[in-house]
């Protein structure tokens, strides 16, 4: 299957999506983690198959969604206290395109969900192998009805800024806890996920990375 159109796309949105749709079904540097064995991380956006894809909403809210570039979901708890972290990585071509996406990952006292498509949780991880991805989750124990719609427990973006907007950004501004930067070039790159820096980056963003290692 080719992963990247022989024609350029005419936006870094679309070079950015096309290019995630070839990276791993955990985020690049995760998989590396020793500590990490127990998670069960699937990628939601941008998906393989042409079915309605996982996005992030507010309570109560069918309306305002949140549809990230790029969305990976480690799916955690029990069938009766289940939780999702999540993973984003979002392409910001221009300033305001960048503060409108920060925006939407503000810290906030609102619970932020993320909904997975009944169409979505039925279809396949990979090409060849029949199991659905509600089997994989671990939260389900039979197959499901509808939409499966999750509280987020923990939240970390990665924007991808062009040169210009990068190199601004890390001399005048300082990140917030959850917020991670590259050139977008990193992300268009062929084969970025092998990036051995990604992988740090990546790997930082764990949340057992804040924890002694020796310990857990």
């Amino acid at each position: 299957m080719r992963c990247f159109p022989t024609h350029r796309p005419r936006s870094l949105d679309n070079q950015v999506r096309e290019r995630l749709r070839c990276w791993p079904q955990c985020p690049p540097g995760r998989d590396l983690d020793a500590l990490a064995v127990d998670e069960v991380w699937l990628r939601g956006r941008p998906a393989d198959e042409n079915v309605c894809q996982p996005f992030l909403k507010l309570p109560g809210s069918d309306r305002l969604r949140t549809l990230p570039d790029g969305l990976w979901l480690n799916f955690g708890g029990t069938p009766e206290e289940p939780y999702v972290d999540i993973f984003a990585i979002e392409a910001c071509s221009s300033l305001p395109n960048f503060h409108d996406k920060r925006s939407r990952f503000a810290p906030s006292t609102n619970s932020l969900m993320a909904v997975c498509p009944q169409a979505w949780l039925l279809a396949p991880v990979i090409e060849g192998d029949p199991t659905p991805r509600w089997r994989l989750t671990g939260l389900l124990r039979v197959e499901p009805q509808l939409p499966l719609i999750l509280p987020v427990r923990d939240l970390r973006v990665m924007y991808g800024l062009t040169d210009r907007h990068y190199r601004g950004f890390v001399k005048c501004h300082i990140p917030h806890p959850h917020e991670y930067f590259v050139p977008i070039d990193t992300l268009i790159a062929e084969d970025g996920d092998k990036n051995p820096e990604l992988h740090r980056l990546v790997a930082h963003a764990a949340t057992r990375a804040n924890f002694w290692t020796s310990a857990c």
